[in-house]
């Protein structure tokens, strides 16, 4: 089984990347030769587990922004000119990669112009196609919907459309039209449970200076969305050290209020690149993770990231995190845009280890039972066979 899978953004620097680079290698490492994969991507970097690739698009978009192409046009940006001309390119460059590695399958990474191409490749090709949605994709469709018909009438013509949270899947249907609910499937992101817990990261309390033992972590795109200013503004009352981890556009304006709140422990550590595992550390340190988001957050690999190192989260009842996080079993859910209750139950954590360590250990059990990869990997695949059958799947010949 030879797949080839369409993205839009680098392969670091973004859940819906992370998620891409592990799912491919998860495939390879439990079907072997049986799975070939390869990435459309712009991304020069190697994957041992597929090859890459490589584009160069005429313009970078993004959807809401990502460390590795700061200043980067948003896509509901973009000049009709500057949409045919990047339309034109993936087209191109696409089917050049359908003719030299000789696909089975090809996977639509994320919504916006990517389902479309593969609509057009595959009724040239004769190749199945499928497509992924991870939330932020259709948010972006709030802002511009120029492309909302060609990616409904390739929803009609894919084989599958997969969703990363039920509220994802939910939101896809009401977007594109309850006609597709028979061939929507939710396949949450999977995650790593490999982790040294007795890992020495101590020169991260050297490094930042800490003064207090405790630690409270954010990871992520500094934008807007992410809500981090309400965590910053929680940092006056909360007695630890916090750490933000990412870049993004907000990140002078959330730099500003540090300086205006002269908070002493509140450290901006900027984005980790591919090349380095620190960013691991990082979560094996935290002692409370927290995510602050404003909009309504599809699923949240970062949660999971968290919650697998045996961290307890805070997070806002927004979105697909529900399907995460059990309010006082494993975490806490709270309202957005309260710096207030963050300070209130990250506080009531840090001052009670016994309530913290049995909240990340449901945390890791939720984890490790509910999103392995051999799991997840194991339902692409089954996706993918049945994509290659040639009854279509309303029984119609």
């Amino acid at each position: 089984m030879k797949v080839l899978y369409l993205y839009m953004f680098p392969l670091w620097g973004n859940g819906s990347g992370n998620w891409l680079r592990r799912l491919t290698l998860s495939l390879k490492e439990k079907y072997g030769d049986d799975y070939q994969a390869a990435v459309v991507a712009p991304d020069s970097r190697i994957l041992k587990q597929a090859k890459v690739f490589r584009l160069k698009p005429p313009i970078s978009g993004v959807f809401v922004g990502n460390p590795e192409l700061l200043g980067a046009k948003k896509y509901s940006k973009f000049t009709n000119q500057e949409m045919i001309l990047t339309y034109n390119y993936y087209l191109l460059r696409t089917a050049k990669a359908i003719e030299k590695f000789k696909p089975d399958i090809i996977h639509c990474f994320h919504t916006a112009f990517l389902p479309p191409i593969a609509r057009q490749l595959s009724n040239l090709y004769k190749k199945p196609f499928l497509i992924m949605t991870h939330g932020s994709d259709l948010y972006y469709f709030k802002e511009d919907s120029r492309w909302k018909s060609l990616v409904r009438d390739a929803s009609l013509k894919a084989k599958f459309i997969t969703a990363n949270s039920n509220f994802t899947r939910q939101w896809y249907l009401d977007m594109f039209g309850h006609d597709l609910y028979k061939k929507m499937k939710t396949i949450p992101a999977g995650i790593n449970n490999n982790i040294d817990f007795n890992k020495d990261v101590s020169w991260i309390d050297k490094k930042l200076a800490f003064k207090y033992s405790k630690m409270v972590l954010f990871t992520g795109r500094l934008t807007q969305h992410k809500g981090v200013e309400y965590l910053i503004k929680a940092a006056r009352q909360i007695h630890a050290e916090v750490v933000i981890a990412g870049d993004g556009p907000e990140r002078k304006y959330l730099e500003s209020l540090i300086a205006k709140y002269k908070l002493t422990n509140v450290h901006m550590v900027g984005y980790f690149s591919s090349r380095l595992d620190t960013i691991k550390d990082f979560y094996l340190r935290a002692d409370i993770y927290v995510a602050p988001s404003v909009w309504n957050e599809p699923l949240g690999l970062v949660i999971l990231e968290a919650m697998v190192q045996k961290t307890p989260v805070v997070v806002s009842r927004k979105g697909g995190v529900s399907t995460l996080v059990k309010d006082g079993y494993n975490g806490f859910l709270i309202r957005p845009r309260s710096p207030a209750l963050i300070a209130e139950k990250v506080n009531l954590l840090l001052s009670d280890d016994k309530l913290r360590q049995k909240m990340g250990e449901r945390a890791y059990k939720t984890v490790t039972e509910r999103f392995s990869w051999d799991k997840i990997a194991a339902k692409f695949y089954h996706l993918y066979e049945k994509s290659m059958q040639k009854t279509p799947i309303n029984g119609k010949k």
